[in-house]
């Protein structure tokens, strides 16, 4: 049975407690949000004559966390609308609302009897059958259940989110001795298709998964630093994106978490073992120092490094002074930048004799080690220490992953020349004939359990490309698109040119995979499963043509681009588009069109043109003005004039969302369009959703006219355009920018109201496109981008 959360408590409100809250009304979870009562006034209350007794006082610890909500970043919500979902109150008064609720997430201090007193509390008012659970992320499971009664130990269980919780995929489902299996089961159901989380079964030990062998892996980088004396800079520069770890690689990420919050974590291992293992888990010397001193990282301004100026300064462990960052230089490292896949760039650096590959090596080693050694003892399987790791810590491989990526039997050989003992369960696989932790049997993953391979469980709501073209194969292919097809009569185009930039070869693809699809198909799918959805047109192409004068090809571009968008929204089929990441410029245009889109949660959607020079020109200035006009409700009177001004600010200013709930205030989604929080789920459910389409009956939409302001809309979007540059916030360029979208979008020297065919916005967007690109200020904006990735302001 699906479990039925209706509302949730959360109970403490401090950076997580609130994060959680945050989250969960993200996704349309009303949140009950409550914390202590404060003892003691402060002097600001004390001056407004409040007194502990004015509801002001005794909710604020609750209430002030609300308001940080809205400043933190990263922001924790998607829309700061979902605000209102938040309700907040405290231990003393709202103890009663607890009945209301079907799930109650404790966050409070990490100290057992705090945790307990306030389960004593809880069970006075608990309605039998609501969940419990605690974010605790080290205090044993059933150490908190001990004493509760048996209903609230069958529901009772550790849910161990990641900070910041709308961001970090992993969570951590703990079971205690008590808990009934299937709340476990319900909990990771809710958690993976309603939270969105890649969810782990974790054994109740020490840290759990992620944090027990991250912290390991971390702990054993700054020993290794240490004893052979390498450079916290020259230790980042090789233990981040090189070897498939986020960016903030070591000590970056150390500051992020804070080295407080770190010590912590490392304790709870430290605490609870003993012999070689604990002297791993002992905090350094010279991270006490810095916790003595408050460096604690961002939090506190300065950790490992501090910026002084434009300047990033490291840490010298030495003098304890902040000096010139270093980066690693050594032949390995140029080697690496050679090879492709990354199984192959992490085997060149690990095995090579200098500095880089030393380094990698004896923390690589011991952690690999270590994961194999935990093996049983926190999860069952490897497969869940991979996904913790990746989804909790942001590693692309898991440990087993690497250990396969840089070849098992070498590097025990490597291991065992060096004296140490190979873990039983490496040695298992070894002996039962595997040379490699996962492996490939009719066209399946198997992963090693310890004795003979088992398939890796498949959920069908997760859709690989790489094994679905590795089985399947592709219909067809170019440089810059694929076909595929996804089973039950719905394929797929999966943009993989470079930043999956859109050329004549996508283009190309989109009139192929349109002209396939209404022959042979039910519907569309435009997704992939790469960095980002699509970050605009290929710029470098723009630039190049427009720098030989060739307009006669630009405009043979984006004629052809115009009309492949055209292609896509007067489809007989269904196209459904699958934004994620950054869908930006032509990316949003080619979204613009489709019958639905199914964007991601994390969706960055933007029409950014104007940042180099131009405005859009694949028909999204059209696209995003009748995606607002369609999207009014029936029997509402229609604001022409506040379309276009709002279409003409969110175009001119380049605005981008932060959030695929501010895609949806911004108009580039409607209420029609659906939000995908498990990205994983994403292309799953564009599938359905054509499947569904084209079982409806799905037409092909009416080609209408479009009302426009005319000349009395021009000089409207011009006042504003105007009144800015005469106040020096733009350019003159900028100011010639937004003259040529405001007469796009006003549809030219026109009548109010007139009805005007979408062909001819679209010759008009084009003309207003290719004068542009002809200026010199925007070809020196396209430059700029390429160079240095940013917009140029001339």
């Amino acid at each position: 049975m699906a479990i039925q959360i209706k509302k949730v408590a959360v109970i403490g409100s401090g950076v997580m407690g609130s994060g959680i809250a945050a989250h969960l009304a993200n996704v349309g979870i009303p949140v009950l949000l409550l914390d202590i009562v404060p003892t003691a006034l402060t002097n600001e209350e004390q001056t407004k004559r409040l007194t502990l007794e004015d509801p002001q006082v005794r909710n604020k610890f609750a209430a002030n966390a609300l308001k940080k909500l809205l400043t933190q970043k990263p922001a924790p919500l998607t829309s700061k609308r979902n605000l209102s979902l938040i309700e907040v109150g405290n231990l003393e008064d709202d103890l009663e609302k607890l009945k209301e609720v079907d799930w109650i997430v404790e966050v409070i201090v990490e100290n057992l009897d705090a945790k307990k007193a306030l389960y004593e509390k809880i069970e006075t008012v608990r309605r039998p059958g609501t969940m419990i659970s605690s974010n605790t992320s080290g205090i044993r499971i059933d150490a908190m259940a001990e004493g509760r009664s048996k209903d609230f130990q069958q529901h009772f269980l550790g849910t161990h989110f990641f900070n910041p919780p709308r961001y970090l995929k992993l969570l951590e489902v703990i079971p205690s001795s008590y808990t009934d299996p299937s709340v476990v089961e319900e909990m990771v159901q809710f958690g993976e298709n309603r939270l969105g989380k890649g969810v782990v079964i974790a054994k109740d030990t020490p840290n759990f998964i992620a944090n027990r062998i991250g912290t390991y892996g971390l702990m054993v980088t700054l020993r290794e630093m240490e004893r052979y004396g390498y450079s916290i800079g020259e230790v980042d520069s090789v233990t981040g994106t090189l070897i498939g770890r986020p960016k903030s690689a070591t000590f970056r990420t150390l500051d992020v978490v804070g080295l407080d919050t770190f010590m912590h974590v490392v304790n709870n291992v430290y605490n609870e073992t003993t012999g070689e293992e604990q002297q791993v888990f002992t905090i350094p010397p010279f991270m006490k120092k810095m916790i003595d001193n408050g460096w604690i990282g961002a939090k506190a301004t300065q950790g490992f490094y501090v910026k002084k100026g434009r300047e990033i300064l490291e840490l010298d462990l030495q003098t304890f002074d902040y000096i010139q960052t270093k980066k690693m230089k050594a032949p390995s490292i140029e080697m690496t930048k050679q090879q492709k896949g990354l199984a192959n760039k992490v085997k060149t650096l690990v095995y090579a004799k200098d500095r880089a590959g030393e380094i990698l090596w004896n923390t690589l080693s011991p952690t690999l080690r270590y994961a194999a050694e935990m093996h049983g003892e926190i999860a069952d399987t490897i497969v869940a220490i991979d996904q913790a790791m990746k989804w909790g810590f942001g590693w692309r491989q898991g440990p087993f992953e690497v250990w396969d990526a840089i070849g098992v039997q070498k590097s025990v050989r490597k291991m065992r020349e060096e004296g140490f003992e190979i873990p039983t369960f490496v040695q298992s696989l070894l002996d039962s004939g595997y040379d490699s932790f996962y492996g490939e049997q009719d066209g399946v993953i198997h992963y090693f359990d310890g004795d003979r391979y088992r398939p890796v469980p498949v959920n069908e709501k997760v859709i690989d490309l790489k094994q679905y073209k590795k089985k399947q194969g592709v219909i067809k292919k170019n440089t810059g698109a694929s076909l595929i097809d996804l089973g039950d009569g719905i394929a797929l185009l999966e943009f993989h040119s470079q930043s999956n930039a859109i050329g004549l070869d996508i283009i190309q693809m989109i009139n192929f995979a349109v002209d396939e699809v209404e022959k042979n198909y039910k519907g569309l799918v435009i997704g992939n499963q790469g960095k980002n959805f699509c970050v605009g047109a290929n710029l470098g192409l723009i630039l190049m043509e427009a720098g030989d004068d060739n307009l006669f090809e630009l405009d043979y571009v984006i004629r052809a681009f115009q009309n492949a968008m055209m292609k896509i929204k007067y489809a007989t089929k269904p196209v459904v588009a699958a934004p994620f990441g950054m869908t930006l410029g032509g990316g949003a245009e080619v979204c613009l069109p489709a019958a639905h889109i199914q964007a991601a949660q994390e969706t960055y959607m933007g029409l950014v043109e104007t940042g180099v020079g131009l405005i859009p020109g694949g028909g999204g200035n059209i696209g995003l003005y009748t995606k607002f006009l369609k999207g009014i409700p029936h029997g509402v009177e229609v604001d022409l004039q506040k379309v276009a001004n709002q279409v003409f600010e969110t175009i001119a200013l380049a605005k981008v969302s932060t959030s695929a709930e501010e895609a949806r205030e911004n108009n580039f989604l409607n209420f029609a369009d659906g939000i995908s929080v498990n990205e994983d789920h994403q292309l799953y459910e564009a599938k359905q959703i054509a499947l569904t389409l084209f079982e409806n009956g799905y037409t092909t939409p009416k080609r209408e006219k479009i009302p426009v302001t005319g000349d009395s809309g021009y000089a409207t979007l011009l006042l504003g355009a105007e009144a800015m540059f005469l106040s020096g916030y733009i350019s003159e360029h900028d100011l010639k920018i937004a003259k040529k979208l405001a007469f796009v979008l006003s549809g030219g020297k026109l009548p109010f109201g007139t009805l005007v065919d979408e062909q001819y916005l679209l010759d008009l967007e084009r003309e207003a496109f290719l004068s542009l690109i002809a200026e010199p200020k925007s070809q020196q904006r396209m430059q700029h981008m390429l160079l240095k990735g940013k917009p140029l302001r001339n």
